[in-house]
């Protein structure tokens, strides 16, 4: 039986050379997603905002401008509408009502009196208040700043502080670029994004780590040879297998994404985004980060300073 490969064998790609390139790209999604956030934002879900969220399903392909016309004129505040997933289904959210618990379910009431002949079921609905939206997206950034920090504490124990702060960048540029995807496309930006964003870390993380083994063994091994020759081999004798695991990694993600409904499109979305930007990544940017480190080889007490590739 052969072996499949997706990648041939002996593969001599020179990514140290082209690391100017990859950097100045990596630099742009950074600085482009950064932008993005600070000028147009999140499109936050009822988890982080608070408010009223109903998923109805319509008697035949939904007319959302009568909708909106109907529960705008409840003097409701902001109202939003779209379409989920299929034409009969809408996801209309409400903001937050002054008053307690009970003013947002005389909302919900009103709500329901002014659509009521239009829809043949209510699928879902949720209150969600402003304290709590606040708790959760504190709770979600200190969740992934966590994670950060922990894998900068593994990586460091398992290798040097070198390996961990390339590590640590690698995975911070894509993060930042996930959450400047979300921008973009003005994606819902919930709790299942969060878990998104931190399982893209793992994700992210193992590859490196990966590459980071091969390093470590190569630099032990070629004592001699200069630093980008050993991290270009390094990379192009693990690339095989990064490759291939990225693949099948996106073949069950691309089938979540077409069949998995639109309950979950913005959590494949994310992690679909994230297998791609960290295979890159952990090749293109992790790795050639070494380079300006003060990597050591072995048990040489100084760090390498021939780089001048």
């Amino acid at each position: 039986m052969k072996t499949l490969r997706l990648v041939p064998a002996g593969t001599k790609f020179d990514f140290i050379g082209k690391r100017f390139i990859a950097m100045a790209l990596s630099a742009f999604l950074v600085v482009a997603s950064l932008g993005l956030y600070t000028t147009k934002g999140l499109n936050l879900g009822i988890d982080f905002l608070g408010g009223i969220m109903l998923e109805i399903k319509t008697k035949g392909p939904a007319d959302l401008g009568n909708l909106r016309g109907k529960v705008g004129g409840l003097g409701l505040g902001d109202v939003s509408l779209q379409e989920f997933g299929t034409p009969d289904v809408v996801l209309l959210r409400v903001q937050r009502q002054e008053g307690g618990d009970n003013a947002q379910q005389v909302a919900v009431g009103k709500i329901k009196a002014a659509i009521g002949d239009q829809v043949v079921e209510y699928r879902r609905t949720e209150l969600v208040g402003p304290t709590v939206g606040a708790e959760l997206q504190e709770s979600a950034i200190w969740a992934v700043i966590a994670a950060i920090g922990a894998i900068l504490m593994y990586i460091w124990f398992r290798f040097e502080w070198q390996f961990g702060v390339g590590a640590v960048v690698a995975l911070t540029h894509d993060v930042i670029t996930t959450i400047g995807l979300f921008s973009l496309i003005s994606l819902e930006f919930n709790l299942a994004t969060v878990a998104a964003v931190l399982t893209i870390a793992g994700y992210s993380i193992n590859d490196t780590v990966v590459v980071y083994d091969r390093v470590r063994e190569n630099l032990r091994k070629y004592k001699k040879m200069p630093l980008p020759d050993v991290f270009n081999q390094s990379i192009n004798e693990t690339l095989s297998r990064t490759v291939m695991t990225s693949v099948t990694t996106l073949l069950a993600l691309v089938a979540l994404f077409i069949f998995g409904g639109e309950v979950i499109r913005g959590f494949t979305i994310a992690l679909i985004w994230g297998v791609i930007i960290g295979t890159y990544s952990s090749v293109a940017l992790a790795v050639p980060l070494l380079l300006y480190l003060n990597v050591h080889r072995g048990d040489e007490p100084t760090g390498a300073k021939e780089v001048t590739a």
